[in-house]
């Protein structure tokens, strides 16, 4: 997995190459081809691996949500924390997601849980691990894709300016620690997980705190409405 034979959007290409050409990054390539030629199915498909940088450019994150590892289910993952491919189930996270959407915006659920929409206006919506094995949850934690993300965040933390930092739960709050609140917006809450949830998710408001500060920064809001027909472009654009 070297830095000439990634296909990543040139923005990241240029902020993360060096990691492309870090042992650990050649261990993690590895690691992954091994499990391939093992008959292992892997999510989401090799080409969607980045899909989250290559639909959020760095120039253009706005708002950093984190997400853990990829959903574990056949046709699910694709690339996004939190978001799933058109015509599956929405999970329970994002269902709560959608609830504390009409709470704090007055948007109605989707009827789908397709999110890209959100990551072309600029909401990086990055997994920390962006691999899995099929119905094997966290099978690919502790094999360099930390040390990757660590890298992305530290990205958007130095070259970016006045973006938001949606971090649900423990584990997105001590990844993003580091993350300078003097230049950005450090939003915490509990996982919208239904074990959590109920625990200060719901009420949180951080869709309208996170657009109450861009525009007080003189930037456009998001829109977190989600078309009701997902439109799905191809991940080789």
């Amino acid at each position: 997995m070297s830095g000439s034979d990634v296909r990543l959007e040139e923005s990241w290409k240029k902020a993360l190459g060096s990691e492309f050409s870090s042992p650990y990054m050649q261990q993690l390539r590895d690691f992954l081809i091994a499990e391939k030629a093992d008959g292992k199915r892997i999510f989401p498909k090799g080409i969607e691996y980045f899909r989250a940088l290559d639909l959020t450019p760095l120039g253009r994150v706005r708002v950093v949500i984190l997400g853990q590892d990829p959903y574990h289910g056949a046709g699910q993952a694709h690339g996004l924390c939190f978001s799933v491919q058109p015509g599956v189930r929405i999970p329970p996270s994002l269902v709560n997601i959608y609830k504390e959407l009409v709470t704090d915006l007055g948007i109605p659920p989707a009827s789908h849980g397709f999110l890209e929409s959100w990551a072309r206006q600029g909401v990086l919506l990055l997994n920390s691990v962006l691999t899995v094995e099929e119905a094997r949850a966290g099978a690919h934690q502790g094999r360099g894709w930390e040390r990757f993300t660590d890298a992305v965040i530290r990205a958007v933390n130095d070259e970016c300016e006045n973006v938001v930092f949606m971090l649900w739960g423990s584990y997105a709050q001590k990844k993003a620690a580091f993350v300078d609140g003097r230049r950005h917006l450090v939003l915490k809450a509990p996982h919208p997980s239904p074990l959590s949830a109920h625990n200060g998710f719901f009420g949180c408001r951080h869709f309208s705190k996170a657009n109450d500060f861009l525009v007080s920064r003189g930037l456009d809001p998001i829109d977190w409405r989600l078309p009701e027909t997902p439109l799905r472009s191809d991940p080789a654009s």
